[in-house]
C-alpha cells in the first residue's frame, strides 16, 4: 500500500528510529515501503521514518535509473551500517520528505552496508556511486538527519525544485 510521506517540518523526520526486528511486521513494512517508493517521482528509495514508521528499515532500487548502471536491484534493508566508507563527492539530491527543493550534498562514493532482509538474513552490500548515495540518503533518514543538515551553504547549495 502506497502511505503518505511525511514532509519537512513534521519532528517525527528528526527522531532517531529504532531497531526493527525481521519477521512480525517487517514484510508488510517493507511492501508499503516498495509501493511508496514506486509510487513516488523519479523515487529511488524510501525509509520507514517518512511514512511515520520510526524503526530502521529502507527500501532502494537504483535499477531504472541512468546514474546507477551497475547496482543491486530491490533492496529491503533492516538495520543498515555503514561499515566502510571512502571517497567523496558532491551530486544533487531530492527527498520526497522535502518536495520543493533540490540540495548539493557531499556523501561517500563507495560503501558497505550490512543489514538484515526482512526474514533476518544478513546481508552486506557493497555500492558505489549513485548507489551508493542513495543508500547514504535513506540511511540518514534513520538518525533523522536530512539533506538540509548537510548542504554547505543554504544559500548557494539549496535549488527550488523545477517542476
Amino acid at each position: 500500500m502506497v502511505r503518505e510521506v511525511l514532509v519537512h517540518p513534521d519532528p517525527r523526520l528528526k527522531q532517531v528510529a529504532t531497531h526493527i526486528d525481521p519477521g512480525g511486521r517487517a514484510p508488510e513494512l517493507a511492501a508499503d515501503l516498495v509501493d511508496t517508493m514506486r509510487g513516488g517521482p523519479r523515487c529511488v528509495g524510501v525509509a520507514a521514518p517518512q511514512i511515520g514508521e520510526l524503526v530502521r528499515m529502507v527500501v532502494v532500487d537504483c535499477s531504472t535509473h541512468p546514474k546507477a548502471p551497475e547496482n543491486h536491484g530491490l533492496l529491503v534493508l533492516l538495520n543498515p551500517v555503514v561499515v566502510v566508507s571512502s571517497g567523496s563527492e558532491i551530486g544533487r539530491e531530492g527527498c520526497l520528505s522535502i518536495p520543493e527543493i533540490t540540495a548539493n550534498v557531499r556523501r561517500a562514493t563507495v560503501v558497505t552496508v550490512d543489514a538484515t532482509d526482512p526474514a533476518g538474513s544478513p546481508l552486506r552490500i557493497d555500492a558505489q556511486g549513485f548507489e551508493a548515495r542513495a543508500l547514504l540518503h535513506e540511511i540518514d533518514h534513520l538518525d533523522g538527519v536530512l539533506i538540509l543538515d548537510r548542504v554547505a551553504s543554504l544559500d548557494t547549495d539549496v535549488f527550488r525544485r523545477r517542476r
